[in-house]
């Protein structure tokens, strides 16, 4: 559970019960829910048991959207509009109202979106949490790599359909005949599936000079290019574990603060009645 920044409770029952919702039995009690709530509906699934469970499934899917609900309000009671300071409890908030989303008649198909509640275990479990925050720390560096990427897929687009497009040979002219299917083809190449037998051997038998582009195309989009996300979102998560470890410090510095506040305080008016004293 996620407090939103700076909040301040305007009456001491909204901090009773912000503290409620915090309470680690009661998380725990949400995630032991949401992972039931993902195994029922993936039960759902099976038709045997679907059609003879169907009553228990009904009423067991709207307890638990029932709870869901009344941890959604709690929060909000709690925290009122800051509430929404907080991405996760808009991301809880929004999981749970699609829930509510009628699933009859034409809405019938978003009963299949009622699995997003397993979603849920992002903002509960603080694990999943920190790798998620790493995804959106890694999003800049990944976009400028992706940028990279496109560019790179696209001049070799454009280079394979000039050179292997005008090939008299069906086959080859699906892989290379305009810059989508050579895009296409260059994706398929750069994720290693099929490439010898489905790619290159057949291009080879009309340009065998052709190992000359795909072998370094390869090496630069598969093992270069990739490897740079993967370092990024490394180095992202570093970078967010590193910010937890400082916010937990920085919570015992202010716990230590407050203790020897206090002790000082016990101190002074020890001394302060000891002057009272000496005067009498």
């Amino acid at each position: 559970m996620v407090r939103p920044a700076h909040v301040k409770f305007a009456a001491p029952w909204q901090e009773k019960l912000a503290k409620f919702v915090e309470n680690k039995y009661v998380i725990g009690c949400i995630t032991v829910l949401i992972v039931l709530n993902a195994i029922t509906l993936g039960l759902e699934t099976e038709p045997e048991i679907y059609a003879k469970h169907k009553k228990f499934f009904y009423i067991f899917d709207h307890i638990i959207l029932a709870v869901f609900t009344l941890e959604i309000a709690a929060k909000f009671l709690a925290y009122r509009f800051s509430f929404f300071r907080s991405g996760w409890n808009v991301f809880d908030l929004i999981i749970v109202a699609i829930s509510w989303i009628p699933t009859s008649g034409a809405f019938a198909v978003l009963r299949a979106l009622r699995i997003l509640r397993a979603l849920r275990l992002l903002s509960i479990v603080p694990q999943m949490r920190h790798v998620i925050n790493a995804l959106g720390h890694s999003i800049p560096g990944m976009s400028s790599v992706f940028g990279v990427l496109c560019l790179i897929f696209y001049v070799c687009a454009v280079l394979t359909t000039k050179i292997f497009g005008s090939t008299p040979d069906p086959l080859i002219q699906d892989l290379f005949g305009s810059v989508g299917d050579s895009t296409f083809t260059l994706f398929q190449l750069m994720t290693l599936e099929g490439w010898t037998s489905e790619i290159v051997g057949p291009t080879m038998e009309y340009h065998p000079w052709s190992w000359m582009f795909f072998v370094p195309f390869i090496i630069v989009t598969s093992f270069a290019v990739l490897n740079l996300f993967i370092g990024i979102i490394v180095d992202a998560m570093s970078a967010v574990q590193n910010g937890h470890h400082t916010e937990e410090l920085e919570k015992v510095d202010m716990k230590t603060l407050h203790y020897d506040i206090k002790e000082l305080h016990k101190e002074i008016a020890r001394l302060k009645a000891q002057l009272d004293e000496q005067e009498k």
